[in-house]
């Protein structure tokens, strides 16, 4: 599993113009391009394991040695004991955190990229419903669109630019 983030739709601070309060929440699985998304109202642990809950109880999620999930520091998955309550819940679920404003390196955050300037642009939604179903609507269209993402950069480059790095020195400053 790639990542999974959330991202609030509704309330303070947010420009979305509907009625209601409610969170999208979404988990990107990068082997696959296969996204995983709810709407919710209203935030929380609840919520988060309820998408968690979906997507570890089918497979191959399900029987993997090991599923990682790559998560920003929101308080309802922040810390040891969110790590904790989610190897309770699923024993091969790891939990990993992109260090603090650095969402860019969760790849769910691309997606929710494109969400916010195809979907949420114009915010003209009359409803929280109204948004939900075009959330929806664009993450099966997303699916049908979207490729895995392919790694190409492997540990032997990455030891080959440490490597070079080590071996180039900055030129002292004047």
């Amino acid at each position: 599993m790639g990542a999974i983030s959330g991202q609030r739709l509704f309330g303070p601070g947010k420009l979305l113009r509907a009625p209601g309060r409610g969170i999208y929440l979404a988990a990107w699985d990068v082997h696959r391009a296969k996204v995983f998304g709810r709407c919710e109202s209203p935030n929380g642990i609840a919520a988060v394991d309820r998408l968690v809950g979906e997507v570890m109880s089918q497979e191959p999620y399900r029987s993997a040695r090991r599923v990682f999930w790559i998560m920003d520091n929101c308080s309802v998955h922040r810390g040891q004991r969110a790590a904790d309550r989610f190897r309770a819940q699923w024993p091969n679920a790891v939990l990993i955190h992109t260090p603090t404003h650095a969402s860019w390196l969760n790849q769910v955050e691309i997606y929710f990229s494109i969400v916010q300037r195809k979907v949420l642009t114009p915010n003209d939604f009359s409803s929280f419903a109204d948004l939900e179903q075009r959330l929806l609507g664009f993450q099966v269209h997303y699916e049908r669109t979207a490729s895995p993402f392919k790694w190409t950069f492997t540990r032997n480059d990455l030891q080959a630019l440490l490597a070079k790095l080590n071996t180039t020195r900055l030129a002292p400053a004047a």
